[in-house]
């Protein structure tokens, strides 16, 4: 689905660069996950991907084909939910599709859809100001859906939202991912959630960055909150937190 390849990037600004040379490859259908301390690469990757920057270097392909020869090829979303406070709910999931100028009828008939997979069909003439923060965040995951891509970049969709709140929200996404079957790059500073969520976790440990360890989740789906005790998986975390330390303390 995603390919990197010899990727070189450097902010105007900085003194060195963010990553040089990288090379990863993301499968089609795959949820991976992107983890590393504060400042170290991760939203850039997401910028690079969607285009709004241009890497000194290297090749970013999507399914065999540059992105630099595509439109629509992945959606985003981003920490906060950025629902327009004026528009109904419905009118919130249709921008995506107001601005590719899809007819009004078919807006209304996907829009439809995507609220009923996402459970908030009766709230469709609601704003954004009568909903709770998780449904809120379903309201904005149903509106990266309506890009039509495959792949889904999601930014620490859940940070903002209460602990129970925020494992409701994880265990929604699990659900619809799977129905989905799309492609899911997920950047999160919750080790327990990348654990939680992704089939591999990305860690970005140096900067500059030439590789990111790829870290196998031993865990099948579908997945239970239990399955985190189990002491494999509850070692695999503590690995990681101890890499996201060890690259805090240098």
């Amino acid at each position: 689905m995603l390919e990197f390849r010899n990727v070189t990037f450097q902010y105007d600004e900085d003194e060195i660069p963010m990553m040089t040379d990288l090379s990863f490859t993301v499968n089609d259908g795959e949820f991976v996950s992107v983890i590393g301390a504060s400042g170290c690469g991760k939203s850039t990757l997401f910028r690079l991907i969607n285009g709004l920057e241009k890497p000194q270097s290297g090749e970013i392909d999507v399914n065999g084909i540059s992105i630099e020869k595509q439109k629509n090829y992945s959606s985003f979303m981003p920490q906060k939910d950025l629902l327009l406070p004026w528009r109904t709910i419905e009118k919130n999931v249709c921008l995506p599709m107001e601005i590719m100028k899809v007819p009004k009828d078919k807006q209304k008939e996907k829009c439809k859809e995507v609220l009923k997979q996402v459970g908030l069909l009766d709230y469709m003439n609601k704003y954004p100001k009568d909903l709770s923060g998780g449904m809120k965040q379903r309201v904005a995951f149903a509106r990266t859906l309506m890009v039509g891509a495959d792949m889904l970049m999601l930014d620490e969709p859940f940070s903002a939202l209460d602990y129970l709140t925020r494992v409701d929200m994880q265990e929604w996404l699990l659900s619809q991912w799977q129905d989905s079957g799309k492609t899911i790059i997920f950047i999160t500073h919750d080790v327990e959630e990348a654990v939680f969520l992704s089939k591999r976790i990305f860690v970005i440990q140096d900067r500059p960055f030439s590789s990111m360890e790829s870290v196998e989740v031993p865990m099948d789906y579908p997945r239970k909150r239990e399955d985190l005790k189990r002491p494999e998986v509850a070692d695999l975390k503590e690995q990681l937190i101890s890499k996201l330390r060890k690259k805090v303390e240098e």
